[in-house]
């Protein structure tokens, strides 16, 4: 359990669409999966193709300073496209997984299951980023990752600070329990939804939680509030803000959900 979480803050989230938001925490401004180009079809070569259906909520020339990327996975363009890997290079640090910390350069540092990283804040003292597990689909985690690639999740924490959960596209609720173990109460989870399905990988399961699988990961961190993320503007995404709303709404956790700032 943490120790560390002694303040129940609830800090601005500015949402943008799919899984990209920006947020400040300890003073620093963290950047979730960056994903900024227009509408259109993407393809990387052994993947799917994905079809985006809205623009972003702001470029990224409007965001600011971004001081971290918290980098779910570098291998689908609905969690980095082309924008984002060029807003990389003017970002200090980027953290990722493992394998995308060997891919994208110099300034990105990979995060094994359960490996942590402090950062200095501005003010004093440090914000503690640790990697946590997430699985890109149903199944063995080695045979998951083979089919559909490393992702990483992330847990923030620091003194006097809220405990907060980036979950990236993880699919399994067990991952979420052995994280509630470790880090439970979580103050703040941005939790990726959107059922995304594809007809031709695991029978058309979902690769990232569904809007029932998203409650029920806030009842097992004991959640005190959720910024849903990952969950509009692309195809493949099966659920959105209404099956959301109905879900947390049956779970008896409506008032727990913030759909952040837009843009």
């Amino acid at each position: 359990m943490s120790s560390v979480s002694t303040s129940t803050e609830h800090f601005p989230v500015r949402v943008f669409g799919g899984p990209t938001a920006l947020f400040e925490y300890g003073g620093l401004r963290f950047l979730t999966d960056p994903t900024f180009d227009a509408p259109g079809d993407y393809q990387r070569p052994g993947g799917p193709l994905l079809r985006k259906l809205a623009p972003s909520a702001a470029r990224p020339a409007d965001l600011g300073r971004v001081d971290v990327v918290l980098l779910s996975h570098d291998e689908h363009p609905d969690n980095l496209d082309n924008s984002g890997r060029a807003l990389l290079a003017d970002v200090p640090l980027t953290l990722t997984t493992p394998g995308g910390g060997e891919r994208l350069g110099d300034k990105t540092t990979g995060l094994a299951d359960w490996e942590s990283i402090e950062l200095d804040r501005p003010g004093g003292g440090t914000v503690t980023v640790t990697g946590v597990p997430a699985v890109h689909g149903p199944g063995p985690r080695e045979q998951v990752e083979a089919r559909t690639g490393e992702v990483v999740g992330f847990v923030l924490t620091g003194e006097n600070l809220p405990t907060v959960y980036v979950s990236g596209d993880n699919a399994q609720l067990g991952l979420v329990k052995e994280i509630a173990e470790r880090f439970g109460p979580v103050d703040t989870a941005l939790l990726f939804a959107g059922a995304p399905r594809f007809a031709g990988l695991y029978d058309g399961a979902c690769i990232v939680l569904d809007s029932a699988q998203s409650a029920e990961a806030a009842q097992v961190l004991h959640v005190r509030r959720v910024v849903p993320l990952h969950y509009d503007s692309w195809a493949h995404f099966t659920e959105g803000r209404d099956e959301l709303e109905l879900a947390f709404s049956a779970a008896g956790l409506a008032d727990r959900v913030d759909w952040g700032l837009r843009g």
